[in-house]
């Protein structure tokens, strides 16, 4: 079993912790896997363009026919719902499809899912090279910490910070502040820790592009007197429709065990409605994915049925998670150490005792 810290963790990628969790072996290690034939495994991650053709096309129609009412309607109250509406589109939606298609498994085309990659890193405020690296290290070293830049929630968690999250208030100025810093040929130490030197110059480029981009934005914002064009495209639909998408992400691993090989101790499976599968582009099924991330995301429910007597009880509802995760936030504000343990059923298989980290609570 993993060390346990009584001293205040080190999320950073560059501190204690990280030493620390080298240290111990648990750092791109063996993770558990469900048991699946190979041929069916095989068939699973085989991809294909036509379920995300057809998902893209209906979502770009979403956002260009809620975009035009928005215009229809401006200047009166009824141009507030369309851009509410229009906001989770442009600012949730995006995060899902920014995550499928990093993997590149959403388009069996690679050029397809480079494409959609970057218009949703554009729409996220994010910088395609530094979070495709970033996203590549939170599936090697899952919430393990001082090596998982993606951990949303910290323990003890910051409260103010996690309210400030909601509407990216903290995250946008900081996405200016690195992006001009990458425009200007720099890198934060953590991105050093895990972006190639062969892909930096890559960054500083694309870093340039992104702001003039932005700035160009606002330069037609200003020539045609009108918020329409900054409440449409660039940072503020992120912000102001960013909240599902950052309400779907605490469900992920909030609560949960930190430095342990085992997706099902360290991630949750949430049952949703269709309409916010399709927003979420299913990663409702997020222990699945984790143990097996080149399972394209419209496989993931098949997926889900073949590895459903090796998971603990899947979450009804996101209210259901939310019971179990706000109250476990408020507890490891006074003891860190403490976490949810998630109950495997009798018919699954137990994690590895031998590997580093291993649970002793899911081995016994």
């Amino acid at each position: 079993m993993a060390r346990i810290r009584d001293f205040q963790r080190d999320y950073s990628l560059v501190g204690r912790d990280t030493a620390a969790a080298i240290e111990e072996g648990i750092t791109a290690a063996e993770w558990y896997q469900t048991e699946i034939p190979r041929t069916k495994l095989k068939e699973l991650m085989k991809r294909s363009d036509g379920p995300a053709i057809r998902d893209t096309l209906l979502w770009f129609a979403i956002l260009g026919s809620l975009a035009f009412a928005a215009y229809l309607t401006w200047g009166t109250w009824w141009c507030v719902p369309i851009l509410a509406v229009y906001g989770i589109y442009y600012g949730s939606a995006s995060d899902a499809r920014w995550h499928e298609t990093g993997h590149g498994t959403a388009f069996k085309t690679r050029w397809l899912n480079d494409l959609v990659y970057n218009i949703a890193c554009f729409m996220m405020l994010r910088e395609p090279k530094i979070w495709r690296w970033s996203h590549a290290r939170h599936h090697t070293d899952t919430i393990i910490v001082g090596r998982d830049p993606e951990i949303g929630t910290m323990r003890p968690a910051d409260l103010a910070r996690m309210a400030m999250a909601i509407f990216g208030v903290r995250r946008v100025p900081l996405t200016f502040k690195n992006m001009i810093k990458h425009a200007f040929g720099k890198l934060t130490p953590e991105e050093e820790s895990f972006v190639p030197q062969m892909e930096r110059l890559s960054v500083y480029r694309t870093a340039r592009l992104l702001l003039t981009i932005h700035f160009l934005i606002i330069a037609a914002a200003v020539y045609f007197g009108s918020w329409l064009p900054v409440l449409l495209i660039g940072p503020l639909p992120s912000m102001y429709g960013g909240w599902l998408s950052y309400y779907l992400a605490i469900t992920q691993h909030a609560g949960l065990e930190e430095n342990v090989l085992d997706h099902r101790l360290c991630a949750r499976t949430i049952y949703v409605n269709p309409v916010l599968r399709f927003i979420y582009w299913n990663m409702n099924y997020h222990v699945e994915h984790h143990m097996f991330p080149m399972v394209p995301y419209h496989k993931l429910p098949e997926l889900h049925k073949l590895t459903l007597h090796d998971m603990p009880v899947p979450y009804r509802s996101t209210f259901r998670a939310f019971a179990e995760i706000i109250p476990a936030i408020i507890r490891q504000r006074r003891d860190p150490n403490w976490f949810i343990k998630r109950e495997l059923p009798p018919s699954a298989r137990a994690h590895r005792p031998d590997l580093p980290g291993a649970s002793v609570a899911a081995a016994e």
